[in-house]
């Protein structure tokens, strides 16, 4: 039996994460083997946290976690990390919006032994234009940094081996912004085995997005510089 630490960041989302637990828990029940679903607070300031601890006092393989305030990409880190430490099998990342379906896994985990990572491929996007032309320029701009082509690199909907994760995760700048689309882009330069299977992709089931427009451009541009210099560091390691 394989060991599934599920890690899903979570900031301000006092509006969703009890439907996302509901959701994501009888996964964990269904795999077992000490499994976990892990919920990583990103420093809330609402009362996400607490009702995760609510939560976790009945659902025994539900794992609150706390940190200082440092971004999605940063927390998703956190939580590869911590999975990696606890020496999971299997690492499945996805977010708290609920805009993904726990559905849709099974999917996954039947091909988890043939793949170094799957990931859901968002071609049905219901969570606004806006989203999709981001997704479609970091595609290109990912062409530009990196001269590789990646399907959809940011999905939060993916189950990656423990094993490979570990080799390479330290190629990831601490707490970098966009860990998710860094980890796609490095284990397609390593030519590792990655599959993509479409999936379900929803508008926000609740609360507000904290990444407005500004706020994606100004990242967009400290990424653009960030990775010219990861993809030197990438050739010289």
């Amino acid at each position: 039996m394989d060991k599934l630490y599920i890690i899903i960041p979570a900031y301000n989302e006092e509006e969703t994460i009890k439907q996302v637990i509901d959701d994501w828990y009888p996964v964990i029940e269904r795999i077992g083997n000490d499994s976990r679903l892990v919920i990583i607070n990103d420093g809330s300031k609402d009362h996400t946290y607490e009702i995760i601890q609510e939560y976790a006092a009945s659902r025994p393989y539900l794992l609150p976690l706390t940190k200082e305030n440092g971004g999605h990409g940063a927390t998703v880190l956190f939580g590869y990390h911590y999975a990696i430490k606890e020496n999971a099998d299997y690492i499945f990342q996805t977010d708290s919006d609920g805009q993904t379906l726990p559905d849709e896994f099974d999917a996954f985990w039947a091909l988890r032994n043939e793949y170094d990572m799957i990931i859901g491929h968002r071609n049905k996007r219901e969570d606004g234009a806006s989203r999709v032309f981001v997704t479609k320029v970091l595609k290109f701009v990912l062409w530009v940094c990196f001269g590789v082509r990646v399907t959809d690199a940011n999905t939060p909907f993916r189950l990656l081996k423990k094993e490979t994760l570990a080799q390479y995760i330290d190629k990831v700048p601490e707490n970098f912004n966009l860990s998710n689309v860094l980890i796609s882009v490095i284990y397609i330069k390593n030519e590792l085995k990655v599959k993509y299977i479409p999936i379900t992709f929803r508008p926000r089931q609740g609360g507000v997005n904290s990444i407005n427009l500004p706020k994606i451009c100004k990242i967009g541009r400290q990424a653009f510089k960030d990775f010219r210099d990861i993809n030197r560091s990438l050739k010289n390691s």
